[in-house]
């Protein structure tokens, strides 16, 4: 078990969002104030947390056959207890994410991560798995936000810093078509490309330096 490495993953080589490309879905939806994306990161990154560690738990009593079922009432109990938190301490949170809280329970993050990591190894290592893929999750959402909230409204820290956010921009100069889908999908590709660039120039480093 590296942490590091792990970290590396969920940061940028293995990124759910900029690399696997999943869970875009409530990526694109909810991705326009930085208040959304942290709420949303935070409650993906503990509920695959909480959920890798009781599937590697289980991961030996549980049946070949029905292990999908069983991985996903499991993270259904963990999402429903968050989304009964964030009702209850959180409203605005709530209300704001909607629908998207409970399709946590199919979000392929999770889902995955339980069956290609939390299924195969042991309580630590998928507890550790569960922490970096939800920062490097909570990360790809925070930078979406920021660049959407940020050409779409000219705010930053919209929901976090106060409610309307810190004007960074006058308000003639946004352009509304970034807090659309279509600037959704076009921080989306560009986050892609500097990831990939990213990842070429850190792989060519160590090349070099070995």
């Amino acid at each position: 078990m590296d942490f590091k490495k792990q970290l590396k993953e969920g940061l940028l080589t293995q990124n759910p969002v900029l690399v696997q490309l999943l869970g875009l879905c409530s990526s694109m939806a909810i991705t326009t104030s930085l208040f959304n994306g942290l709420g949303m990161g935070i409650a993906v990154t503990v509920i695959l947390t909480c959920s890798n560690v009781v599937i590697s738990l289980l991961r030996k009593v549980i049946p070949a056959k029905i292990r999908i079922a069983a991985y996903i009432v499991i993270i259904a109990g963990f999402v429903t207890m968050i989304d009964l938190l964030l009702q209850a301490f959180l409203p605005p949170l709530s209300e704001a994410l909607g629908v998207f809280i409970p399709l946590i329970v199919v979000n392929c993050i999770i889902l995955g991560r339980a069956e290609a990591f939390a299924s195969k190894n042991g309580v630590l290592a998928s507890a550790i798995d569960g922490v970096t893929q939800g920062i490097g999750y909570t990360a790809a959402l925070v930078a979406i936000c920021v660049v959407r909230e940020l050409l779409g409204n000219g705010t930053f820290g919209s929901g976090v810093i106060s409610a309307e956010g810190a004007r960074i921009l006058p308000e003639p100069f946004p352009a509304m078509i970034m807090i659309l889908p279509v600037g959704g999908f076009l921080t989306l590709g560009a986050l892609i490309a500097f990831t990939q660039w990213l990842t070429k120039r850190i792989r060519e480093k160590e090349e070099n330096e070995a």
